[in-house]
């Protein structure tokens, strides 16, 4: 019942159309019953009495008649529709704005394949629970009662054989509805899954190919497309087998009200034109039955889609604002990370982590790979909560203050370069669109991107592609450094911006982020230690905890933990570079 009450109040802000489609709905049905009841008139008054008058007015009537109804369905359906269809956007909106406030922490345990079936399919399953169903659901309601009412008033006495024979149909209407329910239920899933694979294989296409997995990849394929398969057919079976089962159960109640009904015009206790009447009535009135089945399969598919709907609505935002939060000043002071403990899940990442930073104090944070640089950062803009200890900014707990002032004093540099499919312009103006056209070429001049944007084919207003799939690494990384330029935030996190960068192209970007790094606090993630060098502090992370801090030449000459990390890269790079030289020789 709660999935209904939750349906029904989606429906609510839009209950004046609703009962305006009722309204037709009830003439549809009233309409519909006077076609039987006219069965009488036409039959006995015309070809058994042969009355001119009624020959005379009983055409105008019947195209009065189908007139009305018609004008009634297309009102009712005009408006349900139009319900139907805002109610699925309001859920699209409602599910995407639910998405947007949830926490990395989420995204990281669901696969995005999952989340755009939701969006997708899910959502347009319960279109047809909330347009089409409820549509037939009402109409076919109101008609059953229309003819019903005409059954009784023709021949009271057939009329309750009639009602003990189609009440049967209410057995499998409830069974098939329970049983496609649950395979609905199990191809939503399995849906979200190939959806998932999709995204997978098609975004990862290039390593697809490198790999030569292309055969691989169609099995994969075959196999998730197969069980979906599997899953559906469920659903078609039970679709299949209730449309005969409720003809059969129709046919039976038919057979029995034509021979008793029959026998009466042969002994004279009823009038050809009242059992044609009654006849077409009942006729007319297996229609909704076996319509309500239909209805109710519906029902049943968008129940199970709206279950898996309000189970993403209902997930609970992890990163909340505190009630009567107040914004952040700007950052004069520092930053300090006060016995910060975190946990992926069960899973402990940072332990105890403690330490401050000066205004304009550039920090570099280093480590082997899962010692939890990237985790560290990831706390500042709250991309997650800590565990146990505080964040502070000049004093001031994070938590206490509004997301958005949080976020607005704070830049972002990634590894992964995230570009959306637009123009260079709104990337680079991403976050305040209405940036001046010279505000924007003043940040890509500073990121040393101008003269490239300059050579693409129509200069800002150029499309980057998914993910700016048009442009080089290099290229991407300078379109997000002149973001960020743009954004002009005090604090600024660096997390890996040139590690997956050739030498020609790091050269370039890290020129760019010297600038971007001029006169702000920023954090520095590197897994290349010549690159931090000159910052002014270096934390060393181990198993979750400061294992040392100190400049380059302190830390150095501590020969503790930075030093093994240093001389094992600079020991690697220097074997590449002879690998390198030992190949130009040969080729």
């Amino acid at each position: 019942m709660d999935l209904y009450r939750r349906l029904l109040t989606l429906v609510k802000p839009y209950w004046v159309k609703l009962i305006f489609a009722m309204i037709c709905m009830i003439f549809v049905s009233l309409l519909t019953a006077a076609q039987a009841f006219l069965v009488k008139p036409a039959l006995d008054g015309v070809f058994l009495n042969k009355d001119e008058r009624t020959l005379f007015l009983l055409p105008f009537a019947i195209v009065l008649l189908f007139f009305l109804k018609g004008l009634f369905d297309y009102g009712q359906a005009y408006l349900m529709n139009f319900v139907g269809l805002r109610v699925v956007a309001d859920i699209r909106e409602m599910l995407y704005n639910h998405l947007q406030n949830l926490s990395l922490s989420f995204f990281t345990r669901t696969p995005t394949g999952i989340l755009i079936s939701r969006i997708t399919n899910d959502v347009n399953l319960i279109q047809a629970s909330v347009s089409n169903a409820l549509t037939g659901l009402i109409k076919d309601i109101f008609s059953i009662l229309g003819l019903v009412g005409v059954v009784f008033y023709r021949d009271w006495k057939l009329a309750l054989i009639a009602l003990i024979v189609f009440p049967l149909a209410i057995i499998p209407i409830k069974e098939f509805g329970k049983r496609l329910r649950k395979f609905s239920r199990k191809g939503q899933q399995r849906m979200g899954a190939l959806t998932t694979f999709l995204h997978e294989t098609i975004t990862g296409n290039r390593i697809v190919k490198a790999f030569n997995m292309e055969d691989y990849e169609k099995r994969r394929f075959a196999e998730e497309n197969t069980r979906f398969f599997k899953v559906m057919f469920q659903r078609v079976k039970v679709r299949a087998i209730s449309h005969p089962l409720m003809e059969l159960l129709g046919g039976i109640g038919i057979a029995v009200i034509v021979w008793v009904g029959g026998y009466r015009v042969v002994w004279g206790d009823m009038t050809p034109g009242t059992f044609f009447s009654f006849m077409t009535a009942l006729l007319m009135l297996y229609a909704p039955i076996r319509n309500l089945n239909r209805v109710n399969l519906e029902v049943q598919e968008g129940l199970a889609a709206a279950a898996r709907v309000f189970e993403l609505l209902d997930t609970p935002m992890e990163v909340k604002e505190e009630a009567g939060a107040g914004a952040l000043p700007p950052i004069s002071k520092g930053i300090e990370f006060k016995g910060v403990t975190f946990k992926y899940d069960s899973t402990p990442v940072l332990k105890a982590i403690s330490v401050q930073v000066r205004t304009g104090e550039i920090i570099a944070i280093v480590g082997m790979s899962g010692a939890g640089k990237t985790s560290l950062v990831n706390l500042l803009p709250r991309f997650y909560d800590v565990e146990e200890g505080q964040i502070l900014i000049d004093g001031l707990d994070i938590r206490k203050v509004t997301l958005k002032s949080l976020r607005d004093q704070m830049g972002l540099v990634t590894q992964q370069t995230i570009l959306f499919n637009d123009t260079v312009r709104n990337n680079i103006a991403y976050g305040n669109l209405t940036r001046s056209e010279q505000e924007i070429i003043e940040a890509a001049k500073a990121a040393n991107a101008h003269d490239f944007i300059g050579r693409l084919p129509d200069g800002y207003d150029t499309i980057i592609g998914e993910g700016g799939v048009k442009l080089s690494g290099g290229e991407r990384q300078r379109i997000s450094i002149a973001r960020a330029l743009l954004k002009n935030a005090p604090i600024l996190i660096l997390d890996e911006a040139t590690s997956s960068l050739d030498s020609d192209s790091e050269a370039e970007v890290q020129a760019a982020l010297e600038t971007l790094m001029r006169d702000r606090t920023v954090f520095v993630i590197a897994h290349r230690l010549s690159t931090v060098r000159n910052a002014h502090r270096i934390i060393v992370l181990s198993d979750g905890g400061i294992a040392e801090q100190g400049t380059h030449e302190a830390l150095m000459a501590f020969n503790g933990e930075y030093r093994r990390l240093y001389d094992l890269q600079f020991r690697d790079d220097g074997m590449r570079v002879w690998k390198s030289a030992k190949a130009k020789k040969i080729y």
